[in-house]
């Protein structure tokens, strides 16, 4: 899921306490040390980039069809803890602790699976 261009959502917790999702085309992650970073023009300025800096949590999903001839939906979410960066540019770090997917490990249709990143089996389902 992270080859070529990539439209993902983000998810953070707004002032109020009610989610707020939005669409990001910039992210990226770094396996070497294990973030998604999340980025976009005047990101500082943006909710989302608040909501993170307040609430120090988000998620980002991504999905998409693995083929359009049988219409079968894989995705993935991450989520955890996050920062809200603002130098040398502004930018949202999740730290993965909990990754869910479906269609990606698995060629049954609505089959799940998650773990917690630490170790923590999380299995089909949940």
């Amino acid at each position: 899921m992270t080859g070529g261009r990539r439209l993902a959502c983000i998810a953070a917790v707004a002032r109020n306490g009610t989610p707020h999702v939005v669409p990001v085309g910039m992210w990226s992650y770094e396996p070497e040390h294990d973030p998604i970073d999340v980025g976009g023009r005047d990101l500082a300025r943006a909710e989302k980039y608040r909501d993170v800096e307040r609430s120090g949590r988000a998620a980002l999903g991504v999905d998409d069809l693995a083929s359009t001839d049988s219409r079968r939906p894989r995705g993935i979410e991450v989520r955890g803890p996050a920062d809200a960066i603002k130098e040398p540019a502004a930018l949202i770090r999740i730290r993965p602790e909990r990754i869910a997917s479906w269609g990606i490990a698995s060629d049954a249709i609505g089959a799940r699976h998650s773990r917690a990143v630490g170790g923590k089996e999380g299995g089909e389902g949940r």
